[in-house]
């Protein structure tokens, strides 16, 4: 068995973590606050379609364990980095013990984040999807479909670690896809995830109502024809068909489905708008590209990001 140290234990890391602790593995979070101290009284607990489980997180030398400093696990196998993607600067030089570094945040900036304090070899490239949250401290919600992570290797040398991580996370009910193109995956997930936030966001309407107004839907297709041709322009192979496809996959969403900057911006918390739409408009103006939808979209969400970060 392997060990993991999961970096944030939000909807995506408790999930992924209690998955692999019932699998067997030697599993550390990193949590705080409410939540970490309900793991630590009546442990870890998963409610999805297989019923509930209890991961109990026990003293020092157990098999479960939590706690708030990452470095204080020693060394892992895997560390897992489920923290929000404006987090992941801070954390990144207190993950050296870990041997293979799994970003699994929206976005873009993740792994050029990880690989400038850690180096190129230990940071795979990775994406997930899956829905899970936090229901109450020490408690995560999941319905289905089942998670999905998919890896890819940026390094030759990493294609074994691949494969070898993609088996363990298989046998431990986590569905894993191998991608040979793991940066054009990650492209087309932020061409939908960052209109889809942003959008719902400046119109404060789920997918079903902006994607029925006509005005609203064409800036939704502007956006996410922008971030298609920023990824070209710098040399990412994302499909043709990428933009049909995810308006496709908008219209098929639940007319209540919202993103996690729409949900932290309604609420007033600090979001990843920054990482999403902001690099979009900073990649654009580095490759040469005009953004005007995205442009719009973050000057107009800016004020309201700024207001929470000075209330956190």
């Amino acid at each position: 068995m392997s060990s993991f140290l999961i970096v944030g234990t939000g909807g995506v890391g408790g999930l992924l973590g209690g998955l692999l602790g019932l699998a067997g593995h030697d599993v550390a979070f990193v949590a705080r606050g409410a939540h970490l101290a309900a793991m630590k009284e009546q442990g870890l607990v998963l409610r999805g379609p297989d019923g509930e489980h209890t991961l109990r997180v026990e003293g020092p030398g157990a098999r479960i364990r939590a706690g708030e400093d990452p470095a204080a696990f020693g060394k892992v196998d895997y560390a897992l980095v489920t923290v929000k993607a404006w987090q992941v600067e801070e954390m990144a030089p207190r993950l050296r013990a870990a041997s293979v570094v799994v970003p699994l945040q929206n976005g873009v900036d993740a792994v050029p984040t990880l690989a400038r304090a850690l180096g190129d070899e230990p940071v795979l490239g990775s994406l997930c999807h899956m829905l899970s949250w936090i229901a109450a401290p020490g408690v995560i919600q999941w319905i289905k479909p089942p998670p999905v992570v998919t890896l890819g290797a940026r390094t030759p040398a990493q294609r074994a670690i691949v494969e070898r991580l993609a088996g363990e996370l298989t046998k431990a009910n986590i569905t894993t896809k191998i991608s040979q193109d793991i940066d054009a995956a990650l492209w087309e997930k932020l061409l939908f995830l960052a209109p889809m936030g942003s959008v719902g966001a400046v119109t404060r309407s789920f997918a079903g109502a902006f994607r029925s107004v006509p005005e609203s839907r064409a800036m939704l297709a502007r956006a996410m024809e922008e971030i298609a041709s920023v990824a070209r322009a710098r040399g990412i192979r994302i499909a043709d068909d990428a933009v049909a496809r995810t308006l496709s996959f908008v219209d098929a969403l639940p007319a209540e489905a919202n993103a996690s900057t729409y949900r932290d911006i309604v609420a007033g918390r600090p979001s990843e708008l920054g990482n999403l739409t902001g690099a979009v408009v900073r990649l654009g103006k580095e490759a040469g590209v005009p953004t005007p939808t995205n442009d719009f979209l973050l000057a107009a969400l800016l004020p309201q990001e700024n207001a929470a970060r000075s209330l956190k």
